[in-house]
């Protein structure tokens, strides 16, 4: 029984400093690609075999740092105080979600990206998509009139994407302030906007 103790204790440490060597790496990378699982090994001190027990692959490794970092939002949403929390009006909490989506990325850029490039399968299936655009999509069906809030949902988490953000922070050189008005913005159009006329959401 000690043993067993130990060697969970000893998993639990290690995955912590992986976690924490990945954390560091792609923060201090230009590029989501320079990181490698060996750079993360030997920067956790632990051996290869040891990270892809625990976290299979690199994607896996990518989902559970961004989880990590997603945590205190996640609370939020689940059990927090408005703009955040589920006794928040529809109108005020779908801008206040894609908010703290926009945020989010842009404080953790490399690894938004990254996580966004590596799925072997659609990026629309990603666990960590799903579960925000089923959470937007149940906000959006609280406001009267608006219809298709499937859609709806697709097309404001489409504003928030990894690379976008990336182009925008980048190339475009927008500002974080800047960016966070021209989402609201948007989202504001959009939930005051009804279908198109002579339009409905079969079409």
């Amino acid at each position: 029984m000690p043993e067993r103790q130990s060697s969970r204790k000893d998993a639990i440490r290690n995955r912590e400093a992986v976690l924490a060597a990945a954390d560091t790496l792609f923060s201090r990378r230009e590029s989501p690609e320079d990181v490698t699982m060996a750079d993360v090994a030997a920067a956790a001190g632990v051996g290869k075999g040891t990270l892809f027990r625990a976290f299979g692959d690199r994607a896996g490794l990518l989902r559970a740092l961004y989880e990590a970092r997603l945590e205190p939002i996640r609370q939020a949403v689940e059990t927090g105080p408005p703009p955040l929390g589920p006794a928040t009006p529809p109108h005020d909490r779908v801008p206040a979600l894609l908010d703290a989506v926009l945020c989010f990325k842009l404080d953790n850029r490399r690894l938004a990206l990254a996580l966004e490039e590596d799925g072997s399968s659609s990026p629309y299936r990603a666990e960590h998509y799903e579960r925000w655009h089923s959470l937007l999509r149940a906000v959006l069906e609280q406001i009267p009139g608006l219809t298709d809030s499937d859609f709806t949902a697709h097309a404001l988490l489409a504003a928030t994407r990894a690379d976008l953000v990336e182009h925008l922070a980048g190339e475009e050189r927008m500002t974080r302030e800047g960016m966070r008005a021209q989402l609201a913005n948007f989202v504001t159009r959009v939930l005051a906007s009804g279908p198109p006329r002579g339009l409905t959401a079969e079409e």
